[in-house]
């Protein structure tokens, strides 16, 4: 009989290097576009019987080892673990609620800094490579959460285990690849959600507490400050506490955010401009010391972080960041030609996602805002 395992099971053994043969069901588009390290595609229909070419090739891929199936819900890879099973496999397991839960799988991470008074925590969202964080000040009990994705539960939990009370959540800017938790998140703890200021220029369609440049909010004796940081979107915000700067997703460890999907591509050159501003005016200004901690970090389409492991901070002093882009040492005019011209695939559902953002749809279910966010993050130039 096979056996049925959590998404949580599977990213353990593939940290620790021995997951057996994972194959992934789902069609070749859907695989190709993303799946977990290491899988291998076997396309099985949810109607399809086991065929003599697609046992020989499992046989091939697995020998007599382990397989783990994965599909999409968790649906035909039961039933390819059922067939297999049927057909005298050993040590058969099937991922539950495949890709849907390994979509909502995070590892935390403490980010090491030199300011004793505050800890930072990172929450990584595997799957994705979104990254969120809490901010907390244990001298004073409080913490502030930055960019929290709809899984709410995650943050009230860690800043309960550390006696912090949470007193406000930010968003860095109104996201196009996920559904944001902030509003959520406030409204559940009572507390102030706050974005940039210029945000109400894009019609949101809720009331929020509005950010200026330079603008602090304290936690205990320690200053958290915003700076306006334009260019992904005209209201993108930085976020500055001790020595770690909260950079979302305008400065990233291995590029900078992309500047048409607010604009359209016809006025991306506008964002560009901005951006251009904001990385050498505003970011790049900082001390080299200080650390970046971005919004995202790249996922590839086979699922590994192309900077750092899931469970270790995604971080880098600044000057290392800037030291590494080259895209910062561009001048004015080939950077705005560079972000314009090179324009990555957009993200899924971009538009409807950016539509619940700023309050004027609204997701009816858990598996629709799942179906919304499938995939990686593509929110880097």
């Amino acid at each position: 009989m096979f056996d049925t395992i959590p998404a949580r099971e599977l990213a353990d053994a593939i940290d620790e290097g021995d997951p057996g043969t994972i194959v992934d069901t789902r069609p070749e588009d859907s695989y190709e576009a993303w799946h977990v390290p290491g899988a291998e595609n076997v396309p099985f229909g949810p109607t399809e019987t086991l065929d003599d070419d697609q046992a020989a090739e499992i046989a091939e891929l697995a020998d007599d080892g382990p397989i783990v199936t994965i599909c999409g819900k968790g649906a035909t890879s039961t039933t390819l673990a059922a067939e297999l099973d049927a057909n005298g496999r050993d040590h058969v397991e099937v991922v539950k609620g495949g890709m849907r839960d390994w979509n909502a799988l995070y590892e935390q991470a403490t980010v090491e800094t030199a300011d004793d008074e505050v800890e930072i925590v990172q929450f990584q969202r595997r799957g994705k490579g979104c990254l969120s964080y809490l901010v907390g000040v244990p001298d004073a009990g409080e913490a502030v959460v930055v960019d929290p994705t709809r899984h709410l539960d995650q943050y009230v939990v860690a800043a309960a285990e550390r006696d912090y009370e949470i007193t406000h959540v930010f968003d860095t800017h109104v996201h196009a690849d996920h559904v944001s938790g902030g509003r959520a998140l406030a409204d559940r703890l009572d507390v102030p959600y706050h974005l940039g200021e210029r945000a109400a220029e894009r019609d949101v369609a809720f009331e929020f507490d509005a950010l200026s440049d330079g603008e602090t909010v304290e936690l205990g004796d320690v200053e958290f400050t915003a700076l306006a940081a334009p260019g992904h979107t005209s209201e993108m915000m930085v976020y500055r506490v001790g020595d770690a700067m909260l950079t979302g997703d305008a400065l990233f460890l291995d590029s900078v955010g992309r500047t048409e999907l607010e604009f359209g591509e016809d006025a991306a050159e506008t964002g560009a401009e901005m951006e251009y501003d904001t990385l050498h005016d505003t970011l790049t200004d900082q001390p080299n010391g200080v650390t970046v901690l971005p919004g995202h970090v790249t996922v590839t389409s086979d699922g590994r972080f192309e900077n750092g492991s899931p469970g270790r901070p995604v971080a880098d002093a600044l000057g290392d960041v800037t030291e590494r882009l080259d895209l910062l040492g561009l001048d004015r005019e080939a950077f705005v030609e560079r972000m314009v011209e090179d324009v990555p695939e957009k993200p899924a559902n971009y538009e409807t996602v950016i539509a619940i953002n700023t309050g004027h749809e609204e997701y009816d279910s858990r598996r629709e805002a799942t179906q919304l966010e499938t995939g990686a993050n593509n929110c880097a130039a």
